[in-house]
């Protein structure tokens, strides 16, 4: 036996053997499936004497590829350089430059990256005569990527539309998009994929040549492959039909980028003949990691089945601490780190959260305890785009002198006022010794201005507006202000519904910043103050790097990554999973969640902290959660806990415990009938704010529903509190099929009709 064999366990020796035929290997998180690919590539090369370049295998990312390749070099001593490894978009580039002919392109076509991609969407939406504000390039090009990723060209697309107006004006920019870039002889990273089903569906002999060249087709991380990838898989394996697909479906959590994660789990009904096997011996974590991710993901549905084990140490249990707040939920992380330094590097750490907005608590927490970090798959919050744009306008209304600021805020969002405008603002300053601003201020003596005047006159009445209001206001409802005045909100919408929701995430973090800032603050000048703390922090030394930072990442930028020790935060229901999913009730959106939160688990080697608050701001306004029901899938004899009280303070119910409910709902606790805060001994009930989750959740167990309509504890002439539209009185209530419809009238937002189980009213 060759010692690359002896090196490998039962499972593997069989994924790398079992050549002939379709075969599906299940590799569980840890398991060495690369070990295994690239000894398989060997193997068929050595053993089986398989020309290298009668093979082909597929990574999802240029690392990956780089990586086997070093691997099978390393195995085979010729021959390995002939082996087709590469990701699926590099293959079908390679495959197309020789066909392309067939679908009307020539050899020597061009591949657009993404500001190309802009620039002709661009030049398209002004040809059709529609308005960019209302199309913007980045969410119709994101649309028309999702289309083609599911192999729905621009006639389908427009057929499936035709009762939807935007639908429709996205159809012809679709058409004429893909008719321009044909006319281009190019082709964006997504048509790379779809030309070449189109190649083989279109030129059969070119289909042919490639079904015989690769005799022997491997796919790694199967369970991320879109229809098109899926697509071009089935074509080419049909021909010799030796295809192996590596993947661990409970590792799936790129659906929102058009991952199908049944593509793996109907490998058998594609395949009825075909071998599974499940490699299940993991080399990274400890048993009681494993042993406690095991019983989390054991609750999905969708899945083949499988349960990893490890021939390491047990280990220590997994903890679990629930402080009170975020703030001390972060300054626990931080100071545990910080404490255990000597023993685990800071390099061998890692933090993990589900959204980016949380790691502005984490970043201010290591710059105050002066824990080194780098930010993985993010900006500095204090450097996204949207956090800059308030920030410059908290600056413009504290100090008009910040030509920067006045600068940056000036066409944000976009007012129709272009560079030469401004430029012609800067020289008129410049000549007369003035800030631009007091420029702006003087538009009318500017030559050449009459067309822009009237809109740099409405910028600098709203700057003097937002002044006066914040003369008596908080900087918190400042800049909720300036939300509504710019309806900044509203420009981002247009960017696309993703997009939007976490730059909305993102500027409500910095909204509730204000509100925790101004707990503490009582001196004068609170926004001098105020935009003073976030320069000192964004503004933090990064020149020593000796290695040794902290990772504070996303958990899904942690896929394929482990760490000695692991800190996975804000393990709370309306946070992970996250409230948007406990909005829709989607059963397939919560074992994507639920996916993730393993796929976080199992990148800590030796120890795993999972941590939770008990309260956070959400936009300025404070929210009670739940515990995670995530945590609560985890048996308690497998969870370290304080039982009772967290390192600090904080109450916790223990999540072997079942026999309470949580309530959730939005608005303040005032007037709210056996609420008891997190902390208070009460165990019996748990309140929990969520925001816009939307309708009072009973948990019993592990079902959620909706509050019942018939148990409302409020009636016509009741005063009630609604996050959004503020107080009113109810007028009346009247009974649905399915919930009941209640009619407010409403102090400042007039009446409103609003169902019962999602109004999110708090009676006063």
């Amino acid at each position: 036996m060759d010692i690359y064999l002896q090196n490998l366990n039962e499972a593997q020796r069989t994924a790398v053997r079992t050549t002939e035929g379709p075969v599906l290997v299940l590799a569980g998180a840890g398991s060495g499936k690369t070990r295994a690919l690239t000894c398989r590539i060997a193997y068929l090369i050595r053993e089986k004497e398989v020309k290298p370049w009668n093979i082909l295998a597929i990574t999802f990312t240029n690392k990956a590829a780089r990586e086997m390749r070093s691997r099978v070099d390393a195995l085979v001593e010729n021959g390995a350089d002939a082996v087709w490894i590469s990701t699926f978009h590099a293959a079908c580039a390679r495959i197309l430059r020789r066909h392309a002919d067939s679908i009307g392109y020539t050899s020597s076509f061009t591949i657009y990256d993404t500001d190309d991609q802009k620039t002709l969407m661009k030049q398209v939406t002004k040809q059709l005569n529609l308005d960019p504000k209302d199309y913007r390039e980045k969410a119709v090009l994101a649309e028309i990527s999702t289309a083609k990723n599911a192999l729905i060209g621009p006639e389908q697309y427009r057929k499936e539309h035709d009762d939807d107006y935007r639908g429709r004006k996205i159809a012809a920019l679709y058409a004429e998009y893909q008719r321009q870039l044909l006319q281009n002889n190019a082709m964006d990273f997504d048509d790379l994929l779809c030309n070449t089903v189109e190649l083989f569906t279109k030129d059969p002999y070119a289909l042919e040549e490639y079904q015989d060249r690769f005799r022997y087709i491997l796919v790694d991380e199967y369970q991320d492959t879109n229809a098109a990838q899926f697509r071009i898989t089935s074509l080419l394996a049909a021909g010799h039909r030796n295809l192996c697909v590596v993947g661990d479906d409970d590792q799936s959590i790129y659906k929102f980028r058009g991952a199908d994660i049944r593509n793996i789990l109907d490998f058998e009904k594609e395949y009825p003949d075909a071998a599974v096997i499940r490699m299940e011996q993991n080399y990274r974590s400890t048993g009681s990691i494993l042993e406690a991710a095991n019983y989390v993901i054991a609750n999905n549905r969708g899945r083949k089945g499988k349960k990893l084990w490890t021939e390491n140490d047990r280990g220590e249990k997994v903890e679990f601490h629930r402080l009170d707040t975020e703030y001390e939920e972060a300054e626990w992380i931080i100071g545990r780190i910080l404490r255990g330094k000597e023993t685990v590097s800071y390099g061998n750490c890692a933090v993990l959260y589900r959204s980016n907005a949380q790691s502005r608590i984490l970043e201010e927490k290591c710059i105050q305890f002066n824990v080194p970090y780098r930010l993985v798959g993010g900006v500095n919050f204090y450097q996204r785009k949207e956090i800059k744009d308030m920030i410059c306008y908290l600056k413009t209304i504290q100090n008009g002198q910040d030509d920067v600021a006045v600068q940056r805020i000036l066409n944000v969002p976009r007012r129709g006022i272009g560079q030469v405008t401004m430029e012609r603002v800067a020289m008129y300053a410049a000549a007369h010794s003035i800030s631009f601003f007091e420029a702006l201020e003087q538009v009318k003596q500017i030559p050449g201005m009459e067309r822009s005047g009237k809109k740099i006159k409405e910028f600098t009445d709203l700057i003097h507006d937002l002044r006066r209001f914040a003369e008596t206001s908080s900087i918190q409802t400042l800049l909720e202000e300036i939300l509504q005045k710019t309806k900044y909100e509203e420009e981002l919408q247009k960017e696309g519904a993703v997009e939007a929701q976490t730059r909305m995430e993102n500027i409500g973090e910095l909204i509730s910043k204000a509100a925790g800032f101004e707990e503490e603050d009582e001196e004068e000048d609170p926004l001098g103050r105020f935009l003073e703390e976030i320069a000192l922090v964004a503004d933090v030394d990064e020149t020593e790097d000796d290695g040794e930072r902290v990772t504070l990442m996303t958990l899904h930028a942690s896929k394929g990554l482990e760490f000695r020790y692991v800190y996975i935060s804000g393990m709370e229901d309306g946070l992970f999973p996250s409230r948007m999913t406990l909005q829709t009730g989607d059963s397939g959106d919560l074992e994507e969640e639920r996916r993730l939160c393993y796929v976080g688990m199992t990148r800590a080697r030796e120890r795993l902290f999972l941590t939770a608050a008990g309260s956070r701001f959400l936009h300025g306004e404070k929210q009670y959660y739940p515990v995670s029901r995530f945590v609560k899938e985890i048996p308690s004899d497998l969870l370290q806990t304080d039982r009772g009280r967290a390192p600090g303070k904080g109450e916790y119910s223990a999540p072997g415990d079942r026999d309470y409910s949580i309530g959730s709902f939005s608005g303040r606790a005032s007037g709210m009938t056996g609420y008891r805060a997190p902390g208070s001994g009460s165990r019996a009930g748990m309140a929990s704010f969520t925001g816009q989750t939307g309708g009072f959740l009973l948990k019993t167990g592990k079902d959620f529903t909706r509050q019942d309509p018939g148990k409302l504890d409020y009636r016509a002439g009741d005063r009630v509190r609604h996050v959004k539209f503020g107080d009113g009185t109810v007028v009346k209530l009247e009974e649905g099929k399915s919930d009941t419809e209640v009619t407010v009238l409403f102090d400042k937002a007039g009446e409103k009709k609003l169902l019962a189980g999602f109004a999110k009213l708090l009676r006063i």
